[in-house]
């Protein structure tokens, strides 16, 4: 029986023991990517040595690790797509690729994958790409380490950072994107992680889920994009230990939910957004533990939302904490603090003996009425919220939060 799991090991470690390792530079016999490739066989390694390599389009089509030693320059010239990977397992790390085409209807990418599993895209530099890496149709494949720049200036004329389509069980770890439409995006995409990531001065969202379920993005910074992460049309998604940072304008938002249901946001941080959470079309969505500091809004949550649970957040030097559309509360808040509530503890248990109401008048005003922002801060307004306070009048009796913290989660 040993001879026979000796033998078995044997054929099991044939590819690897056969593979070889093809040195591809100047300095040696093979010069070219492409001829390094046709070259090779499934298993082995191209190591591409520092330089310049204009090839055009290089398509990797066999199982081969495809390694880029001092950052050697791929550059496309500005003529369709630079790496098309067309087989499983492929390995593609240390290159600088630059310089795709530009169009609308073919999508040319730095590094696109089709179809395929097992893809490792590790350490790369990309600038000046129409998308960056764009996986479709594929699973259990790795993005990680990638730095990704472009330099779009409208959102029809640029791609995405990284680009994810109908795929299942993806990382997307450590990658810094900047400059693109979306920093990173997801459609049809489940059962993914997206872990530890920077994506800033994106042209529409630093994030974007559309149709995407069973997804967690965690330990991510989204700062200063068009808006920070917009989740639409998707179910369990988990949104753990994010910062959403100076995502400022007119229709910008830290956090944008649309048509999501069953999510958990829990211990982020919304730092100076126009508004921190906008919430519209939302079912069963837990939000606790979060901070939301020096918003314009803390969270916008729309009258069609139904069954969140708001708990254990802190609201400081926002504008405006909360403010909704509607006069329907079917949400609850619960031990929230608010650095705007004015109560007492007699008792001395950390929570205030008098409910708070965080819906300010002028904040239902501003939703009905922009221009009324021309009187904030001024006496009358004041005056009108203290009195909204003692008798309520327009805000809703039932938009209350009953157990109201005395001090602050720890930050």
């Amino acid at each position: 029986m040993k001879n026979v799991s000796y033998i078995a090991y044997f054929f099991f470690m044939l590819p690897t023991l056969m593979a070889n390792t093809i040195h591809v530079g100047t300095q040696y016999p093979v010069k070219s990517i492409r001829q390094a490739i046709t070259l090779s066989k499934d298993g082995d390694t191209l190591m591409v040595h520092k330089g310049l390599y204009r090839e055009g389009n290089i398509v990797i089509n066999k199982k081969i690790v495809f390694l880029g030693k001092g950052y050697p320059i791929l550059d496309a010239q500005k003529k369709g797509e630079v790496l098309s990977v067309k087989a499983d397992s492929v390995v593609v790390q240390g290159f600088r690729i630059i310089n795709s085409g530009f169009a609308a209807l073919d999508d040319p990418c730095g590094i696109k994958v089709y179809n395929r599993t097992f893809a490792r895209i590790y350490n790369n530099r990309l600038d000046n790409n129409f998308f960056g890496i764009y996986l479709q149709n594929c699973t259990n494949s790795i993005v990680k380490g990638n730095t990704i720049v472009s330099h779009g200036t409208q959102e029809q004329l640029i791609g995405n950072g990284i680009h994810c389509w109908k795929s299942d069980n993806l990382q997307i770890i450590g990658n810094t994107v900047s400059g693109h439409r979306d920093g990173i995006y997801f459609e049809f995409v489940t059962n993914s992680v997206i872990w530890r990531n920077i994506s800033t001065e994106n042209i529409r969202y630093g994030l974007h889920f559309m149709f995407s379920n069973d997804d967690s993005y965690i330990t991510n910074l989204f700062k200063n994009n068009g808006a920070g992460v917009a989740v639409m049309f998707s179910k369990s998604v988990k949104m753990f230990n994010n910062t959403f940072e100076e995502n400022w304008g007119d229709s910008a938002y830290g956090l944008l939910l649309k048509e999501i249901a069953d999510g958990y946001i829990f211990n982020n941080k919304f730092i100076k957004n126009t508004t921190g959470i906008y919430m519209e079309g939302t079912s069963r969505i837990k939000v606790e533990k979060n901070d939301f500091v020096s918003n314009g809004w803390g969270m916008k949550i729309q009258a069609s939302c139904m069954e969140n649970e708001i708990v254990n957040n802190n609201y400081l030097k926002n504008t405006f904490d909360i403010s909704t559309n509607g006069s329907l509360v079917l949400n609850t808040f619960n031990s929230n603090y608010w650095d705007k509530y004015e109560g007492y503890d007699l008792d001395k248990n950390g929570v205030g003996d008098v409910p708070y109401h965080p819906l300010s008048l002028f904040a239902v005003l501003t939703e009905k009425n922009a221009s009324t922002m021309l009187l904030y801060r001024s006496f009358m307004i004041t005056l009108l919220d203290k009195s909204e306070k003692v008798l309520p009048s327009i805000t809703p009796d039932n938009f209350v939060d009953k157990t109201p913290l005395m001090k602050s989660l720890p930050l």
